[in-house]
């Protein structure tokens, strides 16, 4: 783990391979008014920090593509100063290579760079070759249809026959063919640029994707954990089915609950306060009636103490709660990041002179994330909701109108509903 406060939370989904297009470095520098040189140099000490930074996260495969078939329509200058830089990175990493067990690869064409990094490429890979602990993958001169008509190519002078084509045949012809991980898990866009350019077409077939909106000169090694954090918060069915079977509720019997313990006054007549908890979390979270019980006594202890702004005690019962909810329903949280978040909600006021909160639903949407694993793109709509609903209560509770409970129950109905649209 790295030193400091980035690290990440015990049960992470760490992937095996992730693949970074080197972007924005030009955009960068203009809007800076510094000559786009100064971004490629920015942009090559952040691509460095990344690279380091994955290697101590456990990522085993790496790849960054740094110069495109494409990209030889630049100008003679700025060609000249990457292919300096590119050189300049392949020493950079032979001196950290050996200690750190991590295999060279280059990805791509060799005929059209300079000869003097084609001879250091070269060395590079024919030194490290034998690694097996790290994989760094240096796509340069690389186009993604390139590589798979370079791969046909190869076929056919190998006179292999049309019966003996397969997948798995076919894989072996790419730039990756002979690697441990050679198909993406997670691929990140910098820049705010929203597509894949080529790369690696047939290794990212099922690779998980995530935009960054800054450009590469400003990206760190917190946000590369950022992205590992919403990767690992996804579910990955690989076109078939998965093993989520306890969202089975319904969700206006849920919000119904939920809306009517906010009230407390609407909880049905001779009804203790944990069963009527309890019937609530057996159908929110699918649980059997003995760990309803149980984390209702937990989850109301935890509201008790933080009314009585007891917020170490309360956020104690919510860790227990949490992980009992965890260990139940098999989701990969961090119960203590879920307490953390969920007693910032409970203590965040509601103003109600706006339409609500943007830090709610911020917080919100980070709460989700974390609890049901999915991306922070698609709990967006969910945390709208919830904090339309959050907005709705404190209208009412502040005696703005019965209505607004009526509105605080829709909102949440189709809170719920948008989450098991993500998560069912």
């Amino acid at each position: 783990m790295l030193k400091g406060d980035l690290t990440l939370p015990r049960g992470t989904k760490v992937p095996d391979h992730i693949a970074i297009i080197l972007d924005g470095n030009r955009r960068w520098a203009r809007a800076r008014g510094l000559h786009t040189l100064k971004g490629h140099h920015k942009g090559f000490e952040a691509g460095k920090s990344i690279a380091k930074a994955a290697r101590e996260l456990g990522i085993h495969t790496l790849t960054v593509w740094g110069f495109s078939t494409e990209n030889w329509d630049r100008t003679d200058d700025e060609i000249s100063y990457l292919m300096k830089l590119f050189s300049r990175f392949v020493k950079d990493v032979m001196k950290e290579a050996h200690q750190n067990q991590i295999r060279f690869v280059h990805l791509g064409r060799k005929d059209r760079l300079p000869k003097a990094l084609v001879s250091e490429i070269q060395k590079a890979e024919e030194e490290t070759r034998h690694y097996t602990k790290h994989v760094l993958n240096v796509a340069l001169d690389y186009g993604g249809r390139d590589e798979i008509m370079r791969a046909t190519k190869k076929i056919i002078r190998d006179g292999i026959s049309e019966d003996q084509i397969d997948e798995k045949l076919f894989s072996s012809y790419l730039d990756t063919g002979d690697q441990l991980y050679p198909y993406v898990d997670l691929f990140i866009r910098p820049s705010g640029e929203q597509r894949t350019s080529g790369l690696l077409p047939w290794q990212m077939t099922y690779a998980e994707i995530y935009w960054e909106e800054d450009h590469l000169p400003a990206m760190t090694p917190e946000h590369l954990k950022r992205a590992i954090l919403d990767y690992s918060r996804r579910r990955r069915r690989f076109g078939g089915n998965d093993n989520m079977f306890h969202f089975r509720f319904k969700p206006e019997v849920v919000a119904g609950f939920e809306v009517n313990w906010w009230r407390l006054s609407k909880i049905p007549k001779g009804t203790k306060f944990v069963d009527y908890a309890m019937k609530h979390l057996k159908e929110q979270w699918g649980l059997s009636k003995n760990l309803a019980t149980d984390a209702a006594k937990l989850m109301i202890e935890a509201i008790s103490q933080g009314e009585q702004s007891k917020w170490d005690k309360a956020s104690k019962r919510l860790v227990k709660f949490y992980k009992l909810i965890r260990d139940e329903v098999k989701l990969a949280f961090e119960p203590k990041i879920a307490a953390s978040l969920e007693i910032h909600l409970l203590r965040k006021k509601v103003d109600v002179t706006t339409d609500f909160s943007e830090e709610t639903e911020s917080l919100t949407r980070k709460f989700v994330s974390e609890v049901y694993r999915i991306s922070d793109f698609q709990a967006s709509k969910a945390a709208h909701l919830r904090a339309l609903a959050v907005h709705e209560r404190a209208l009412a509770e502040r005696g703005y109108g019965e209505e607004h409970w009526k509105k605080a129950e829709e909102a949440l109905e189709r809170y719920y509903r948008a989450l098991k649209d993500r998560v069912a």
